[in-house]
């Protein structure tokens, strides 16, 4: 009888551990890796300071890349740029004035100068004409006739050099004055060039397709230079955070894909590794459990191949698993 009972007992004993070997894994949940979402906002600003003309989205709303968001009253920038415009048109009319030479007034000053040189070579070929029969008679000494011949070469130089100043005048020789007059107008070009572009910055468009996460201004209020107007959410910049333990780091890579899950999301999601931490750190309050606490993990963010909302805790199966 005992050893019958015994029998029983073991038989019993030995179906307990069966079923404890089967069983047990199958009601343990999976591991898996705490992670949440998070969205990197953009800020849009102006770079004056202005009232909002227009308010073109509201909080919440979807926008497509290029689309408009807001515009800050053109008056300021406006003028500016047509004060810019007119230091080009400026500009570039004295450079074609510089490349046209010298006006007959101003070219009256030339022939002035000509003239006064032409009357003293006159009188230096007088002087010469005069001594020169004088120093045959004897009467002057060669070094006069010297001094005459030297008097009537200069005055002959200064008036080839008075006409050749004339000449270069006439054709508008004046090269250093050409180059100043277009250095300006490159300079009141790129004046206008930064003012137009001023034009742009205060009516923005969105640069990608993205959610209008808040906006700061309505239509009508004043809004100082550089500070944000509405802030975006580019599904872009929308991403997983979770963290690996240190023994399983080397296994995640940019470019591998993960699959994860969160809760009321489909089934099946993916998402791609784009960036992992070279620096390991304790396990984040955000993500504290018993089974994770004074964990050494490191930071691993991926891109989801849908839209989430920043917050939503995730649970990223790990590289390996269920494979």
């Amino acid at each position: 009888m005992r050893q019958r009972l015994l029998t029983v007992i073991l038989l019993a004993l030995a179906l307990a551990l069966i079923a404890a070997v089967v069983l047990v894994p199958r009601l343990t949940p999976a591991r898996v890796l705490s992670g949440y979402v998070e969205g990197e906002a953009l800020y849009l600003a102006s770079p004056v300071s202005g009232a909002v003309a227009s308010l073109k989205v509201q909080r919440g709303d979807r926008v497509n890349a290029g689309q408009a968001l807001f515009a800050i009253d053109p008056a300021q920038v406006g003028a500016a740029r047509g004060q810019a415009a007119a230091e080009v048109a400026t500009a570039q009319a004295q450079a074609a004035d510089a490349r046209q030479g010298q006006r007959p007034v101003e070219l009256a000053v030339y022939d002035a100068n000509i003239a006064a040189a032409e009357a003293r070579a006159r009188d230096a070929e007088a002087v010469l004409n005069r001594v020169r029969p004088l120093v045959r008679q004897g009467i002057y000494a060669p070094a006069r006739l010297d001094d005459a011949k030297a008097s009537f070469d200069a005055a002959q130089a200064q008036v080839t050099a008075a006409r050749r100043q004339r000449e270069a005048a006439a054709l508008g020789a004046r090269q250093d004055q050409i180059r100043a007059a277009d250095s300006r107008v490159v300079q009141a070009e790129a004046g206008l060039a930064a003012a137009q572009a001023r034009m742009g910055d205060i009516a923005p468009v969105a640069p990608s397709a993205a959610r209008v996460e808040d906006v700061f201004f309505q239509a009508g209020e004043w809004a100082t230079a550089n500070q944000p107007i509405l802030a975006l959410l580019p599904d872009d910049r929308i991403k997983l955070r979770f963290f690996v333990p240190e023994r399983e780091v080397s296994a995640y890579g940019p470019g591998r894909t993960v699959r994860f899950s969160c809760d009321g999301c489909a089934a099946g999601l993916t998402a791609q590794i784009t960036y992992v931490s070279p620096r390991p750190e304790f396990t984040p309050p955000v993500i504290y459990s018993r089974e994770a606490r004074d964990r050494l993990v490191y930071l691993v963010e991926a891109r989801p191949s849908v839209l989430l909302n920043p917050g939503q805790p995730v649970d990223v199966v790990p590289l390996g698993a269920g494979r």
